[in-house]
């Protein structure tokens, strides 16, 4: 596996992965537009997940390429993109199952939210981040289940609305298996680690 890792600090891959998620956020953003126009102020920052996540990596990526590291952005990063990824793979994966069938926005979806898991783990070797910016992501993150499924700001899912308290209660646990898997992969003595040349 320690084969990609040269090519993950190639700079014109790293260029190439900020263009991709620049373009995948603004998408995001335009598809949770609707709801965002729903949403009291107060929830705004917590309604569009994905996008948000992916906002995050971007910033990343800005500083991989400035020869740096934003060791909170890595940490908030690395949860949320494997946490919102998995999510929503999971969920166009339930809507097929309930309505019998999938557009291909829905396999979009989970091809495009899969690679975002797939992305932040990768990068994992790269990150600094420390236990205390881990921990302030865990809060963000938790904090964002009791937005979603104690208020109700979860992602519009109509058709799955009858398996809400299901969802909230496997959402709550993908929080935690995100958060340790940032913990796992970077926080932890003896963590593998690797600088962007």
């Amino acid at each position: 596996m320690r084969w990609i890792y040269p090519l993950l600090a190639n700079r014109s891959i790293l260029l190439l992965l900020l263009i991709v998620n620049i373009a995948g956020t603004a998408y995001g953003y335009y598809w949770y537009g609707w709801q965002l126009k729903e949403t009291p102020d107060i929830f705004l920052a917590f309604v569009p997940d994905s996008p948000t996540a992916s906002l995050f990596f971007v910033f990343v990526l800005i500083a991989f390429l400035l020869k740096g590291n934003w060791p909170l952005l890595e940490a908030f990063a690395i949860v949320t993109l494997f946490k919102y990824g998995i999510w929503a793979v999971v969920m166009n994966i339930l809507v097929y199952f309930v309505q019998g069938e999938l557009d291909w926005v829905g396999f979009m979806l989970i091809f495009s939210h899969f690679a975002m898991a797939i992305q932040g783990v990768l990068f994992a070797p790269f990150y600094r981040f420390k236990g205390w910016h881990l921990v302030v992501a865990a809060i963000w993150t938790l904090h964002n289940d009791v937005i979603d499924y104690v208020f109700f700001m979860l992602p519009s899912y109509h058709m799955l609305d009858q398996f809400i308290p299901q969802i909230g209660y496997f959402t709550f646990w993908l929080s935690i298996v995100s958060i340790g898997i940032a913990y796992y992969l970077v926080t932890r003595p003896g963590s593998f680690k690797l600088e962007i040349k």
